[in-house]
């Protein structure tokens, strides 16, 4: 009542609210409830960006709730909006939520039936994959690591799956990773020769969630987001040590496997020893899923596998062995065991082990090969006349032949021992000719010997008493 009789007395809202300490906003707010009171209508104040309601809902509805505010502005500018880009946002905001109530599909939870569906997917955190599945009814959870999400891995993680959980599902349910996918023919997915193969095997239906629809596998998706939460995160697991980060994930199943579920309100092992009796049986022989090839080694002792070559012991030079593909590596096999394994190279590259060859390669050295009568005499002088030659020739010295002539003859008139020093000190300044030798050899004890700097020699400095600035200064005080 008190606003009300300030704005019959001052006329305006900001007047208003000058009198009664608020703001112009609450004036007019009391002010219009109280005429609602008054008259029972509800008044329904205008906005600027009604006049493009239509417009923004029909490009929205063609859009299917896709488009950007920022998209559709300019073609409300063009329809006659002169409003703020921040205010047409709330009306684009309002007309996406009234298009999705409208638009919603009618969902309904899922009734799953004993040994019916595994949901399986992968998840990545890193340079390190995590290979997820759950057995619908019993949610019995199965988690293993690898460094790659290929088909040999995915392929071989399904197997150690069924064998966790004793018996095959039905049905396996994933999505349309590339892996496990051959082609798409009117949105239906045909699987890869070797998902069919196992699928076979095994004996349960290979299946496929539609595309863009996560809701079809949430069940497994809720288990990556936990496993990152609850498993790798906790015990920072990573890529270089795979063997530490499954045995961790073995103790994390037990351990979730063995507590009561929330939803289920049951524990999944004894729902599983249920489960099993409906399961399918796991077959006697399992499946080969690592890809195998026989190769021949060659006299490089090693094998050609995917355009790369690998290498095996030189004692196997000749004979035939077997070459798995195994989880991004390369096991070679002789007579059932393993001889060598290699990370996988890129097509052209080599992967080479010093210990199949008996330790590390040599360095490489290309000595010269006197033949002549003068420079076999040259080259009794020991590896520094080979280091000498090699090192000439490297500059360019053109008359070497003729220079190693006359070093011959004077290796009697000056000694064995002149000459090697003499050699030694003319590569230090890269003096190759005859002339340049024998100054050498004539300079003697004079020549210079040019040293490395040394440590600074420790010297005692004696210590001087500090005079004041005062002291420096002139009779007159300046």
């Amino acid at each position: 009542m008190d606003i009300q009789s300030a704005y019959k007395e001052a006329g305006t809202l900001r007047g208003a609210a000058a009198i009664c300490g608020t703001t112009h906003k609450t004036v007019k707010r009391i002010l219009e409830a109280a005429d609602r009171a008054e008259t029972g209508v509800e008044v329904k104040r205008e906005r600027n960006f009604d006049g493009v309601r239509e417009v923004v809902a029909a490009k929205i509805d063609t859009c299917h709730g896709r488009i950007s505010a920022k998209r559709l502005l300019p073609l409300a500018r063009a329809a006659g909006y002169e409003g703020s880009p921040r205010n047409f946002r709330r009306l684009v905001a309002e007309e996406k939520a009234a298009w999705k109530k409208t638009n919603r599909a009618n969902r309904r939870p899922v009734n799953w039936a004993p040994g019916d569906v595994v949901a399986f997917d992968w998840g990545q955190v890193g340079k390190l994959y995590v290979f997820c599945a759950v057995l619908a009814w019993s949610r019995v959870r199965f988690v293993h690591f690898s460094d790659n999400l290929g088909q040999v891995a995915t392929l071989e993680a399904l197997a150690a799956c069924f064998e966790y959980l004793g018996g095959v599902p039905k049905v396996a349910l994933t999505d349309r990773m590339g892996c496990l996918v051959a082609s798409r023919v009117a949105g239906v997915v045909v699987p890869v020769a070797e998902y069919v193969r196992m699928a076979t095997h095994y004996r349960f239906r290979p299946d496929f969630c539609l595309a863009a629809d996560p809701e079809s596998k949430g069940l497994v998706e809720n288990l990556v987001g936990y496993v990152k939460s609850d498993l790798i995160d906790p015990e920072c697991l990573s890529v270089e040590d795979l063997a530490g980060a499954n045995e961790k994930a073995s103790h994390w199943m037990a351990e979730v496997n063995a507590t009561l579920h929330s939803e289920i309100q049951e524990v999944p092992l004894v729902r599983l020893a249920r489960e099993r009796e409906v399961l399918s049986g796991l077959p006697a022989l399992r499946i080969e899923i690592a890809k195998r090839e026989w190769r021949k080694v060659d006299k490089l002792s090693c094998v050609r596998f995917g355009s790369a070559r690998y290498s095996v012991p030189t004692s196997l030079v000749g004979e035939r062995v077997e070459v798995r593909l195994t989880n991004s590596r390369i096991e070679i096999h002789h007579g059932g065991a393993p001889v060598a394994t290699h990370e996988v190279v890129p097509p052209g590259e080599v992967s080479v082990k010093d210990e199949h060859y008996g330790g590390p390669r040599p360095p490489l050295a290309r000595a010269p090969r006197p033949k002549s009568q003068t420079e076999i005499a040259f080259a009794e002088l020991g590896p520094v006349a080979a280091e000498f030659i090699t090192t000439a020739a490297a500059s360019g010295s053109a008359s070497l032949s003729a220079d190693l002539a006359e070093m011959v003859e004077m290796i009697p008139v000056y000694g064995r021992a002149a000459m090697v020093s003499a050699l030694g000190r003319a590569i230090a300044f890269s003096r190759f000719r005859a002339a340049d030798v024998r100054s050498i050899i004539m300079a003697g004890t004079g020549a210079h010997e040019p040293v490395t700097p040394g440590a600074p020699i420790p010297m005692e400095v004696p210590t001087v008493p500090l005079r004041p600035l005062s002291a420096y200064a002139m009779e007159d005080g300046r």
